[in-house]
């Protein structure tokens, strides 16, 4: 078993951050996501091959001209 230090790279760390944003928005639990995450160890460390999306609606009446 090798001992190589491996680390997240900055779209790795922006895909936590999304995950976490996502959690709070919908009210729900980070852990299936963060266990759900593919990676692949790139040159600037590792990367999430599948990050989640964050959709965000609209609110329709600070959207309405008076």
């Amino acid at each position: 078993m090798s001992d190589k230090e491996m680390y997240l790279n900055d779209q790795a760390l922006g895909a936590i951050m999304m995950a976490l944003q996502k959690s709070l928005m919908e009210q729900s639990d980070i852990t299936p996501v963060l266990k759900g995450f593919k990676f692949r160890l790139s040159e600037e460390g590792l990367m999430v091959l599948n990050p989640p999306l964050v959709k965000l609606q609209e609110d329709s009446e600070e959207n309405e001209e008076d």
